[in-house]
């Protein structure tokens, strides 16, 4: 049967190398925007329709412009279409110290006027809330290091200088808004590396192969956010091990949505939506899912995480219990959330608590 694409899917995508003032990136840059509209358009692949995928590349990508796609995007998108917004090239650190803010750098940004001739944070998350889709999912990969040097430095020819990178709070502030979230190649203390003869950036690497399937684990035809960024989060430190950690963020997200189709749509004989929990998935995604609905105001419910011998400030909290359990188990499956916490103790407590619960009885630590 032919796939029917994926038609509520829209995508902006920005991507600058080649700057007119500042430092220039290696050419992967353009590379990752111009693979990533591709595979979003790939009938075999996402299935977007290639009208919906706008991109605008090193001159296109002037302040004016950007904004203007953005306002174009907000103006063809509906509540219930899926809308991304990717953005690769330089971000810059300004303001004083206390009261830092975090730009995009266009190609025609100056660094003697960059307030001026960038795009802020308030200003950018201003934009996304007028994407009206219930689905909004923002990449930023905004931390590179300037070409082959390792630099956290932005530089022009007259001497001036800006702290290379994206601040947390400004990844906090474009995630706000229910169903939006963000994912970021790397925190915002890294740097976001592109290997020496590669065509894409590390994180773009990752999250190509997710778009093309790898992040749909039980090929359900869809790709969905919170797998698509356990694969990303995966897949980058084995690239560069313990020196990049791509990071998410939401604000109010209730559900796995999905971003795109996996594949064109196509479904695995017996997919997860028709296979007995804890058959088909595995009894990370089996508890998480038993998690959510047992605890549903997240780790500190009931205070299990604490019962289970976690910490729980050693997780990054959300307002949605949803988020937050995703949040927490990827923490304590790369080893983090306290040091006497496991799968077998979180477990453990939740049967204790619910010694009928059928199929947290039949569920086994891996």
């Amino acid at each position: 049967m032919k796939s029917t694409g994926y038609p509520q899917g829209y995508a902006l995508l920005i991507g600058v190398a080649n700057y007119r003032q500042v430092s220039s990136l290696p050419s992967a840059i353009l590379n990752d925007v111009k693979d990533v509209a591709e595979t979003l358009s790939s009938q075999k692949y996402c299935a977007y329709d290639p009208v919906n995928v706008v991109t605008l590349l090193d001159t296109e990508a002037t302040r004016a412009a950007v904004l203007k796609g953005l306002d174009e995007l907000a103006a063809r998108v509906g509540p219930d279409d899926t809308a991304c917004v990717f953005f690769s090239g330089h971000g810059a650190v300004v303001g004083s110290p206390g009261n830092e803010d975090s730009v995009l750098v266009t190609v025609d940004s100056d660094l003697a006027d960059i307030e001026n001739t960038s795009i802020r944070s308030d200003e950018l998350a201003a934009a996304l809330a007028q994407i009206k889709a219930k689905r909004l999912l923002v990449f930023i990969d905004a931390c590179h290091a300037g070409g082959a040097a390792i630099s956290k430095r932005l530089t022009d020819d007259k001497g001036h200088e800006l702290k290379s990178g994206y601040s947390q709070r400004a990844f906090e502030r474009l995630a706000v808004g229910r169903g939006r979230a963000l994912m970021a190649s790397c925190r915002a203390d890294e740097v976001s590396a592109v290997l020496i003869g590669a065509r894409n950036s590390v994180f773009t690497t990752a999250l190509l192969e997710g778009l093309r399937g790898a992040a749909d684990k039980y090929a359900s035809g869809f790709i969905k956010v919170f797998d698509l960024f356990n694969y990303v989060s995966e897949e980058v430190p084995k690239l560069i091990p313990d020196d990049q950690h791509p990071i998410f963020k939401a604000d109010n997200l209730e559900v796995n949505f999905a971003v795109a189709l996996s594949h064109g749509g196509n479904k695995a004989p017996c997919s997860p939506e028709t296979t007995p929990t804890g058959q088909k998935e595995d009894s990370w995604s089996v508890l998480e899912s038993l998690l959510i609905e047992l605890y549903p105001f997240g780790p500190q419910d009931q205070e299990v995480w604490s019962r289970s011998g976690g910490d729980l400030f050693r997780l990054q909290l959300h307002p949605n219990g949803q988020a937050a359990w995703h949040a927490a188990l990827r923490t304590l499956k790369q080893g983090g959330g306290g040091r006497n916490i496991s799968f077998s103790s979180l477990l453990r407590t939740a049967k204790e608590d619910f010694s009928n619960h059928a199929q947290l009885a039949m569920l086994q630590a891996p």
